[in-house]
C-alpha cells in the first residue's frame, strides 16, 4: 500500500526521487480520507516552495485540505492532469496523480522524512 522507494511526510504527501528531481503527490491514506477528489489548485512553475510549507489545496466532497510540500526548492512541473481530472488523484495516488516536480534545494531534507515502514506506523 506505501511503496518502500518513496519518502513520506506527517502530512500524507510522498516524494520520489528522479536524480535531483522530486515528484510529490498524497498517499492512498490520504486520499482515501479526504473522498472522492474534485478540485486541485497547484502553484506555478518556476515559483520557489519551502520545505514543509503550503504549496496547494486539494478539495474533496467531504473538505478542502492544504497541501505541504516535503521538499523545498523551485517547483520545474505542475500536473495538468490532476488539475483538469482530480479524480486521478483517487485512481492512482503513486502514478498519474502525482502533483508537482520540485528541483531540491538540499538533498538532506529526504532525512527528515519518514520511509514507508515508519510513516504506516505513524497511521496506527
Amino acid at each position: 500500500m506505501y511503496p518502500d522507494d518513496l519518502k513520506y511526510s506527517k502530512e500524507h504527501e510522498w516524494v520520489r526521487m528522479n536524480g535531483n528531481i522530486a515528484e510529490v503527490g498524497v498517499t492512498v491514506f490520504a486520499q482515501e480520507s479526504l473522498g472522492d477528489v474534485v478540485f486541485v489548485d497547484l502553484p506555478d512553475v518556476g515559483s520557489d516552495i519551502e520545505q514543509f510549507a503550503k504549496f496547494g489545496e486539494i478539495e474533496s466532497v467531504k473538505a478542502v485540505s492544504d497541501l505541504f510540500s516535503p521538499v523545498g526548492g523551485k517547483i520545474v512541473e505542475v500536473n495538468s492532469e490532476a488539475t483538469d481530472n482530480p479524480e486521478s488523484v483517487n485512481a492512482e495516488p503513486y502514478g498519474v496523480g502525482w502533483l508537482i516536480k520540485v528541483d531540491l534545494s538540499d538533498t538532506e531534507q529526504l532525512d527528515g522524512l519518514m520511509d514507508a515502514a515508519s510513516y504506516e506506523a505513524t497511521l496506527e
